[in-house]
């Protein structure tokens, strides 16, 4: 049994998704991080920077419990413990792993970050919303320019790369995208959204969340009550 300790967003998602599509046993545990659930010490012991989602495994590699943070590690782990989604050869391994560093590094960050200007700042200020609108057109652009040659972003195989960035793209709206823009993407992401286990991962503690109006649940979801001093 695998627990998840997670929360729906597009990082929880990708580990749930994955869960779903290698048929795994787990168990969802909520971490509430308007709550600030995400900065108790039983979390921080396994997920040390205080972000969802973490994972622990009853049965790691050695026969023996592994705990893990980072939702891109997580994945990597969870398709060598079932030997899917990551590539049959070495080749394909690593045209997987180069989309999935792609998602981890800029496509995941700068979307969060055009998604937290266009919405929830509390004071709109024009350059960043331009700023990271435009970073947002551009990394949509570089995925459709790749999916314009391929069925998939590793190629012709559903890979960990696709489950990593599709969570991000659902809330294309809200990062200033339209799909007309990105037809090849848009052909990726209707693909992607059919399948069953996409569909019920994304579901995963889904009816927990909550509109967020709070200015306590900003303070902690935005980073305030981390670095309030003590």
């Amino acid at each position: 049994m695998i627990d998840v300790y997670s929360w729906p967003t597009p990082n929880g998602h990708k580990v749930h998704i994955m869960l779903e599509e290698c048929d795994l046993a787990y168990r969802a545990i909520p971490i509430d991080i308007g709550a600030g659930d995400q900065f108790t010490p039983d979390f921080l012991a396994i997920s040390p920077n205080n972000k969802i989602p973490a994972i622990v495994d009853a049965d790691g590699p050695d026969g023996k419990p592994i705990s893990l943070f980072e939702s891109g590690a997580i994945l990597v782990y969870l398709a060598g413990k079932t030997g899917q989604f990551l590539g049959n050869t070495d080749r394909e391994r690593y045209q997987t792993l180069q989309w999935l560093m792609f998602q981890m590094g800029g496509f995941g960050p700068m979307l969060g970050q055009a998604h937290h200007f266009r919405i929830y700042a509390p004071e709109k200020i024009q350059y960043a919303i331009d700023r990271y609108t435009n970073e947002a057109q551009r990394l949509y652009g570089v995925i459709d320019q790749q999916l314009s040659k391929t069925e998939f972003l590793a190629g012709d195989h559903y890979t960990i790369a696709d489950i990593a960035v599709f969570p991000w793209t659902r809330s294309f709206a809200n990062q200033g995208i339209d799909w007309a823009d990105f037809p090849h993407a848009k052909r990726w992401f209707d693909q992607i959204n059919t399948r069953a286990a996409v569909q019920r991962g994304v579901q995963v503690l889904a009816d927990l969340r909550k509109p967020l109006t709070d200015d306590k649940a900003k303070d902690a979801l935005f980073g305030k009550t981390q670095y309030a001093k003590k």
